[in-house]
């Protein structure tokens, strides 16, 4: 067997394609890193007519294709059940002026999840940084074929969940750690017309996260980082 990674935009017609597999690909766009789009990415697997002898293939080895899709995550879970899981556990949303109160009054902690670069630039003074996603580090046939389909979106620099995300929360922040999670446009869980169910984020995202493994004072930044800088709030920049 030999697994062949394409990229497409529609689904293949069951007659040419019987064993295929298709897995969304989540990735930020240079413009609105926030904005979680979702792309196809289909490992077709051919079967070869010739049968293959004891002689072809070792006894005991299995062969893998290397272009599949790891299991899903907690952080690829459906926005709606993220949503839904945040609204039950009461997970607040605070805009940015009642932010900056909470950091001062309450010592309340903000969890930057942007790139580093980015937070290096600007972030709230006092403001921790863990990035929820980083650019793709490994050259797997998966991980070249996610770069393709970035590359595929003018993206050459593509990014992937983070997989020491949540380790470095808790090596700087404790379970009963009041914290409140910002990205750049922030996300929102309230419903609108042209958003019933709101709109993700990173920041969202983070808090799910940190909710599912025992976070218990978990708030949301409403209107992001990008609001908090444009209504001129403290920020502070890393050389």
């Amino acid at each position: 067997m030999a697994a062949l990674p394409s990229i497409s935009h529609h689904s293949p017609s069951s007659s040419l394609y019987p064993n295929y597999q298709s897995s969304p690909l989540i990735f930020a766009s240079k413009s609105n890193q926030d904005c979680v789009c979702f792309l196809a990415v289909r490992s077709v697997t051919y079967t070869s007519r010739r049968r293959l002898s004891s002689h072809t293939v070792p006894r005991g080895l299995k062969i893998q294709s290397a272009a599949t899709k790891p299991a899903k995550s907690p952080a690829e879970e459906d926005w709606k059940t993220k949503r839904e899981f945040l609204l039950q556990k009461r997970v607040r949303s605070v805009d940015v002026k009642e932010a900056l109160r909470l950091q001062k009054e309450n010592n309340f902690v903000i969890l930057d999840v942007r790139p580093e670069a980015e937070f290096k630039e600007a972030h709230p003074p006092g403001a921790i940084n863990v990035q929820i996603y980083r650019l793709i580090k490994e050259w797997t046939a998966w991980d070249i074929a996610r770069r393709a389909a970035f590359a595929f979106f003018g993206i050459f620099a593509g990014t992937e969940e983070n997989p020491e995300f949540l380790q470095s929360v808790e090596s700087k922040l404790g379970k009963d750690a009041k914290i409140i999670v910002a990205c750049s446009a922030g996300g929102t869980m309230k419903p609108s017309q042209s958003l019933p169910e709101g709109q993700q984020s990173r920041s969202l995202i983070a808090a799910y996260l940190l909710v599912l493994n025992g976070y218990t004072n978990v708030f949301h930044l409403e209107g992001g980082l990008y609001t908090w800088f444009k209504e001129g709030l403290p920020a502070a920049s890393e050389e």
